[in-house]
């Protein structure tokens, strides 16, 4: 791929999104507006309008370029596309669903919550896998990820939507499930979960663990992420999760406090014994 940089700017990628026909470098344009952040009026217009491109479509009858517009607009952090992303929740396109799901949480803004909610309808018994397809008839990991970060005064009505997850078959779905709980509830209970996934067998799931641990800041397992049989890289992303979410919580909690806590330099010296 060109160096992205080099070839477009802004007007550029807004141009090739709206006034060209070619697949390519629409879906490239889409991408490159997210990447750079460009949050200019025309390209968060230009991105909205292609959520609703019926031109690029794939063989199978996805539709990549909804994909990424969905993706660029959940890195602009401008809540007026909310409902347009809503909109998505409806695609015949899984992966455009599980787009618009992490798009939104991103976004933050909790007017979506009965609409996440609504995916969730028929709890486990509708949560199965689509035949011939590797993924479930929902994009459940996003859902209940963004469910966790979202929900506030609904946040009872979530849970009763959220928790049947954590006994869903797939281990992923049940991490996800467990992440968001602690983030509606609080209870630490639910990370014990992801603690004991940081020695599972497969690779993948405890990948998964360590990114959802990081994601709710969760400071007990600091000295366990670091000790996890995976990638330095992964880890340190981790521990930069909880690390952050002490700080922020501390600085709450004390706004006049300057000297870093006890817990706060124990998480950088595990960090530095990554480096």
């Amino acid at each position: 791929m060109v160096d992205a940089d080099v070839t477009l700017t802004p007007e550029g990628a807004i141009a090739n999104l709206t006034q060209t026909e070619d697949p390519s470098l629409r879906y490239y344009a889409a991408w490159w507006l997210g990447r750079f952040r460009v949050n200019r009026p025309e390209a968060v217009e230009a991105l909205v309008g292609a959520l609703e491109d019926d031109s690029v479509r794939d063989p199978d009858g996805s539709y990549p370029l909804r994909r990424n517009a969905a993706r660029a607009l959940g890195k602009l952090s401008d809540t007026r596309v909310v409902p347009a992303l809503v909109n998505c929740l409806s695609c015949a396109d899984y992966y455009v669903r599980e787009a618009a799901v992490q798009a939104l949480g991103a976004l933050g803004d909790s007017r979506c919550v009965s609409d996440l909610i609504g995916l969730l309808a028929g709890g486990l018994e509708a949560a199965v896998a689509v035949p011939g397809k590797p993924h479930l008839v929902q994009p459940y990991n996003a859902l209940l990820e963004a469910l966790g970060m979202l929900a506030g005064a609904e946040a009872s009505e979530v849970v009763a939507a959220v928790k049947p997850f954590l006994n869903h078959d797939r281990p992923q779905v049940q991490n996800a499930a467990a992440r968001a709980m602690y983030q509606l509830t609080g209870d630490a209970a639910y990370c014990d979960l992801l603690l004991s996934r940081l020695q599972a067998d497969n690779l993948q799931l405890r990948r998964s663990a360590l990114m959802d641990l990081g994601a709710v800041g969760f400071l007990p397992a600091a000295e366990a992420i670091a000790q996890t049989p995976a990638e330095n890289s992964l880890k340190l992303i981790a521990l930069q999760g909880v690390l952050e979410t002490h700080l922020r919580q501390a600085s709450e909690a004390d706004p006049s406090a300057a000297a870093l806590t006890a817990a706060a330099r124990k998480v950088m010296d595990l960090m530095d014994s990554l480096l």
